[in-house]
């Protein structure tokens, strides 16, 4: 079977796109003061799929376009992501019993979230995402070039997997104190992951067999992000919680956390 009856990556995009983009908006919808945070996570999660979608059909789109929907998709998960951002910190101050700061940081999660509701119904989440899914299918069936779903998918992962790589062999190489190597570690690991989920019944199985030690390398990594991004986000919010509120014991054990955390990320990648 030639390339041209077979199954192509032009015609499997709008298959992989619309679900993401249909649960994007239903969750969109439904936000409101009183949004559980799992609904943010849900939004931000598919999001974050619709973002790597794109980059991984970057070589048949536009680049100026695929460029613009990334950033859009970006823009929109960091939007849905502020108030879940508050909701990691809370639950971190319960896991390590830390006291004191339940209340100002429920309130500030509030005002967070109301925010986040406003900057996602400005951005008119629902226009964004089908324009975005109209445009992309305009460009992959007005276009001369035809490739198989199959190599598109490995030569994609491929891509991904060798990006893994180089930032796993970045981040051995740095130093506690450099994060950043290893959130791209964390980012890179997702971005694989994503990919191999998406292009799931187009691969290999001994390829959708990695899964298992991307999920566990995830779990490692994000539990690490969790702590640096809360520790990050309290230090900067401190002084507008509330008065009088003293969040030095909570940054101490975040920071004894952090190092534990450190240490359990690096010996995944060892």
């Amino acid at each position: 079977m030639d390339d041209r009856t077979r199954a192509t990556a032009e015609m499997r995009f709008s298959d992989l796109a619309s679900p993401l983009i249909d649960e994007a908006m239903h969750h969109a919808s439904s936000l409101d003061g009183n949004t559980d945070p799992e609904v943010l996570h849900k939004l931000r999660v598919a999001l974050r799929r619709l973002r790597t979608l794109f980059w991984a059909y970057e070589p048949l789109l536009e680049d100026e376009f695929d460029t613009r929907q990334r950033a859009l998709f970006k823009y929109l998960a960091t939007a849905a992501g502020s108030a879940r951002d508050w909701d990691i910190l809370l639950e971190l101050l319960h896991e390590l019993d830390v006291e004191g700061l339940d209340e100002p940081v429920r309130t500030h999660r509030a005002t967070v979230l109301a925010t986040s509701i406003e900057n996602l119904a400005n951005a008119d989440v629902k226009h964004v995402l089908l324009g975005g899914l109209k445009e992309a299918n305009h460009q992959l069936n007005t276009g001369r070039r035809r490739v198989s779903v199959e190599r598109f998918a490995k030569e994609r992962i491929g891509a991904a997997r060798g990006q893994l790589k180089k930032r796993i062999k970045r981040a051995l190489r740095a130093k506690q104190s450099d994060y950043a190597a290893y959130h791209e570690v964390r980012k890179a690991g997702k971005k694989v992951r994503y990919l191999i989920e998406l292009f799931e019944p187009d691969i290999p199985s001994g390829l959708r067999a990695k899964v298992k030690s991307l999920k566990r390398l995830q779990k490692r990594f994000g539990a690490l992000n969790d702590v640096v991004a809360s520790r990050t986000l309290l230090s900067n919010s401190k002084d507008t919680l509330a008065d009088n509120i003293d969040t030095k014991p909570a940054l101490r054990a975040l920071k004894a956390e952090q190092k534990h955390r450190f240490k359990a990320a690096r010996k995944a990648i060892r």
